[in-house]
């Protein structure tokens, strides 16, 4: 059933948005789609709204850090049709030095949180945000800590040392 949910949900927003959605994938039968950040309100508008689609649940809002990519950072959005029991994974990829998108907490009283979150540890800054500030670590920490920029270990640290090991 999810295949025949997927391939109609997949037709009817090609039909309404075109090439406005792009990257049409099915990863695990999890549709997931890409759109612009100029697009992803209309088009999260369109999912909640549409009686056709019914995507009233908004289950998650995160980012991803891909530092190898020249729009590195993507925000997913993660939707669900609770009657129907279909999910979908929208995502949108932005500028590292300019991470800024709409806000959806005028769409979902929830997203409110899961953009302060996602604020906290990426850096995304979600534009019309009623309270955008950090939620999980302190106001003085002047970094986003989820973003691949610093090593995974700090090399001052004496027990890992290459002679301690024979190496």
């Amino acid at each position: 059933m999810t295949e025949e949910t997927n391939h109609n949900l997949i037709q009817l927003l090609s039909a309404e948005f075109g090439d406005r959605v792009s990257n049409v994938d099915e990863p695990y039968g999890l549709l997931t789609i890409e759109t612009t950040k100029d697009d992803i309100i209309a088009l999260l508008t369109f999912l909640k709204g549409d009686p056709r689609t019914n995507f009233h649940f908004l289950t998650d809002i995160t980012a991803v850090h891909y530092p190898e990519r020249a729009n590195g950072l993507a925000v997913i959005y993660h939707l669900h049709n609770m009657v129907e029991k279909v999910r979908i994974r929208i995502k949108v990829f932005l500028n590292t030095q300019a991470p800024n998108i709409p806000t959806a907490s005028n769409l979902w009283n929830g997203a409110n949180w899961m953009e302060r979150e996602t604020y906290d540890l990426f850096g995304v800054l979600f534009d019309g945000h009623p309270d955008l500030r950090r939620i999980l670590n302190m106001d003085e920490l002047g970094v986003h800590p989820m973003l691949k920029q610093y090593p995974l270990e700090d090399p001052n640290r004496v027990d890992k040392k290459d002679e301690y090991f024979g190496r």
